[in-house]
């Protein structure tokens, strides 16, 4: 199947140009009908009896498994959660923290997962560091390019101290685009004396890019199915290193979380499973599951990427010939995602609310974004030449009246 055969079971996509994957991916329809299919395969077995468990114990260790072999790693690292949040904040407060140690989080980061870094610090008296990458609230120029490998690992070489116990880097940067050189800094924190902690991000690469190589040198790489995956929202997992599960205790604790319900007095599973809690929805596994093998069907990750790469590149230097629509980054885009800050001519930003509404009426789909502030926009291996072209001509015709 290629990306047009997988666009025929995107129902959302019927009436619409979709450029917010970013934010939540359309689910096919053959994942719905598995959803419902479990959910109906449950019910008749009966939700509590024992004919029911064998089908749960099959559908997690299915979805566990194949989770793990998108992250590069054994499936005894991987824990379901709900989402990217549970999946970094979790094991987060389950490690052996002391007072004084730092926490070193980069200036790009999501504000969910910088504000459980914030909190953290505070209940356990620990210091907070930014690292700064990104700084700063206006596209790139040819001589300033954002945070290119060398850059990054300049910056945190400056940053490290004998204190530093936990650095956070997204994968991808939420709102430029920006890839992260995660192996390289993986390596750097290797060599510290006081070997930190490395928490990874992957709510925008787990999908749009191959993650294992950088998913399995991660002590937490969080991730969401609803995303890039294209499944139903309410379910992620994070890939955990061996040396945090050996470290690290259960923060909520549940019967998921026990190797035995008899051993309620903290017989603890060793793996990844000591960060689930209780009871989740089945039939969602069951979904993406199903989207993970309709993404696979179009082809490797690296095809994909490629695809993915080529309607981004599409976009980025359709925007740099547009006047007044300065794409963010220097260089083409590493996976999907394409930010972009409008201009009148005076030089003086657009409102980006304004703009995305106007698209909207439009059902042009794509969003607003603050600090920096950007319009996103994002392509998949479903996008087609037509819709970035369209999306082009619209913003073409709105800078010709500038934007009014």
């Amino acid at each position: 199947m290629d990306g047009a055969g997988l666009r025929a079971l995107l129902p959302a996509l019927a009436n619409k140009t979709y450029f917010n994957y970013g934010g939540q991916g359309p689910l096919p329809t053959p994942s719905l009908e598995a959803i419902l299919a479990t959910w109906r395969r449950i019910q008749e077995l009966g939700p509590f009896t024992t004919a029911m468990w064998p089908v749960v114990e099959a559908e997690t260790s299915r979805l566990r498994q194949h989770l793990a072999r998108w992250c590069g790693a054994p499936p005894h690292r991987l824990a379901l959660t709900e989402n990217v949040t549970m999946g970094c904040v979790l094991p987060l407060w389950g490690l052996p923290w002391r007072a004084g140690d730092t926490l070193l989080i980069g200036d790009g980061e999501h504000d969910g997962v910088v504000a459980a870094c914030r909190e953290l610090a505070r209940r356990f008296d620990l210091k907070w560091q930014t690292l700064r990458l990104t700084a700063s609230d206006s596209p790139l120029t040819e001589d300033r390019q954002a945070a290119p490998e060398q850059r990054v690992l300049d910056a945190l070489e400056q940053a490290l101290s004998a204190d530093t116990r936990l650095v956070v880097l997204s994968h991808l940067l939420w709102k430029t685009g920006q890839r992260m050189p995660i192996g390289a800094v993986a390596d750097r924190l290797a060599a510290h004396p006081g070997r930190p902690w490395l928490l990874v991000d992957g709510a925008q690469s787990f999908g749009s890019l191959p993650v294992a190589p950088e998913a399995a040198r991660a002590d937490i790489y969080a991730f969401t199915g609803h995303k890039w995956c294209c499944g139903p929202e309410g379910l992620g997992g994070v890939l955990l290193s061996d040396r945090l599960l050996e470290a690290s205790q259960p923060t909520l604790i549940g019967w998921r979380t026990l190797r035995s319900e008899d051993q309620a007095g903290g017989g603890f599973h060793r793996d990844g499973r000591r960060f689930e809690v209780a009871t989740s929805c089945t039939p969602l596994l069951s979904g993406l599951d199903t989207s993970l093998t309709l993404l696979e069907s179009v082809g490797s990750d690296a095809e994909r990427l490629a695809l993915i790469r080529e309607r981004a590149e599409r976009l980025w230097r359709g925007l740099r010939e547009l006047p007044g629509c300065a794409p963010w980054l220097v260089e083409p885009p590493a996976a999907g995602l394409v930010s972009f800050q409008p201009r009148y001519r005076d030089g003086s930003p657009v409102p980006l609310r304004a703009v995305a509404d106007r698209l909207g009426e439009r059902a042009i789909w794509l969003r607003h974004l603050q600090g920096p502030s950007c319009l996103r926009a994002c392509t998949h291996v479903t996008t087609t030449a037509a819709e970035i072209d369209l999306l082009l001509d619209t913003l073409r015709e709105f800078a010709a009246s500038d934007w009014r």
